[in-house]
């Protein structure tokens, strides 16, 4: 079974070389003048070009269609749900701050995420089902354009906590927790640049790779407190050369 598989694999990439020696010994064999074999020979160098350019492409489409489903599958399973590396998870953390409209917006996003874990389960299966039937390739626009669309409405919420962080005094803890978060988050968007960008070579894609952005990192701001005032005390006036 190995043997018949290394066979069949030599026979449809090396089929070119093999049928250019075969027809040059048969050539030499009986004698067939050169004017004759050269155009023949020629004719095939040029088919297994054109072969092995269009399996190349093939190939890389193909693992670009795979390495999308598997960062689909991460965006699903590291950043949505109940994990702990999710932005809605670092906005949660925010009911701890005495501020009401920050609950209310913090309560708002709690619904998003709701439509947004419904949205991403459904864009797996999805995937899933069309793998499975063999027509995700017939398919790859269209999910790499909704997984770029679903990273992009996901970017706005980061885009929002960043905003409220830059106004509040967030505690230490929630920074921590976003910027373990922005790690993992910058690396996803990283192999989705990459990504975004191997498809616009092989499959002449739309979307452009800077359209990917990557989140930033927080510090802890400290408000600076308010400063006490010092009571002066009244100077007394010299009498005679001495102070009283």
């Amino acid at each position: 079974m190995y043997r018949l598989r290394v066979i069949g694999t030599v026979m449809e990439w090396g089929w070119s070389p093999i049928l250019i020696t075969a027809l040059a010994v048969v050539a030499v064999i009986y004698e067939w003048s050169i004017a004759l074999i050269a155009p023949i020979l020629g004719v095939i160098v040029v088919i297994g070009l054109v072969v092995a350019v269009v399996r190349a492409r093939e190939g890389q489409f193909e693992r670009s269609a795979l390495r999308l489903r598997q960062l689909a599958g991460y965006f699903n399973r590291r950043f949505m749900g109940n994990s702990s590396l999710s932005i809605f998870a670092v906005i949660d953390s925010l009911f701890a701050l005495e501020n009401p409209q920050v609950w209310d917006w913090a309560r708002a996003c709690d619904m998003s995420r709701r439509i947004f874990d419904t949205w991403c389960n459904s864009f797996i299966d999805r995937i899933e089902s069309d793998t499975r039937t063999g027509r995700f390739s017939l398919y790859l626009r269209t999910f790499l354009n909704e997984l770029w669309m679903m990273n992009s409405h996901y970017y706005e919420f980061i885009e929002q906590f960043c905003e409220i962080a830059g106004q509040l005094e967030v505690p230490r803890e929630t920074v921590d927790q976003y910027n373990r978060f922005v790690i993992e988050y910058n690396s996803f968007a990283q192999s989705f640049q990459d990504t975004v960008s191997e498809l616009k070579k092989v499959a002449k894609t739309e979307i452009e790779p800077p359209s990917v952005n990557v989140a930033r990192e927080l510090s802890v701001v400290q408000r600076p407190q308010p400063s006490q005032k010092v009571e002066e005390k009244p100077k007394t006036t010299p009498r005679g050369g001495y102070y009283s």
